[in-house]
């Protein structure tokens, strides 16, 4: 294999009933759901907060976020630690996902742009389209635009806990 052919690793998830890319250089590590706190007057994207290492992170449910609705916990759901660039600055959020599947290399020639209609996701939310078995595609989310385009509230409040976040006691 050529090492001047460049090759992604993207971690491969279910949100609602769509498959999901990330960079796997974009997380921090996979979290077995154990349920979050709620934080009253938040949106209803905002699962609440875990502890992540001693710090309150917030958790967004990305079905929720993609208007997908509510989707019941089960044996496989987990949370996604992943580390976004919200307002030019390193940020650690959680994804409630239903279920992690695995870590797939994509070429150059595996990603077709984002098609020009609706995907149940903001267009502007994908980085691409790739081949995910033989009918499906994976769309490849853009962490950064999905996690710093969000409603003013939910900037607000991830704006005054990096702000004023007391660690969580372990």
């Amino acid at each position: 294999m050529n090492d001047a052919i460049r090759h992604d690793q993207e971690l491969v998830f279910t949100a609602g009933e769509s498959d999901f890319g990330i960079p796997v250089l974009k997380v921090k590590e996979i979290l077995q759901w154990e349920g979050v706190t709620a934080v009253p007057g938040t949106p209803p994207a905002i699962a609440g907060v875990t502890n992540v290492r001693g710090t309150a992170t917030p958790v967004i449910d990305l079905a929720m976020k993609f208007g997908l609705g509510a989707r019941p916990t089960g044996k496989r759901t987990c949370i996604l630690v992943v580390e976004a660039q919200i307002g030019g600055e390193a940020t650690v959020m959680g994804l409630k996902v239903e279920a992690v599947q695995e870590v797939l290399d994509l070429g150059p020639d595996d990603v077709e742009p984002p098609p020009s209609f609706g995907a149940g996701v903001r267009l502007d939310f994908l980085r691409g389209l790739a081949r995910h078995g033989k009918q499906r595609f994976l769309l490849l989310l853009d962490i950064d635009r999905v996690l710093s385009a969000t409603d003013a509230e939910l900037t607000a409040y991830i704006g005054s806990a990096a702000e004023g976040a007391a660690p969580v006691a372990a």
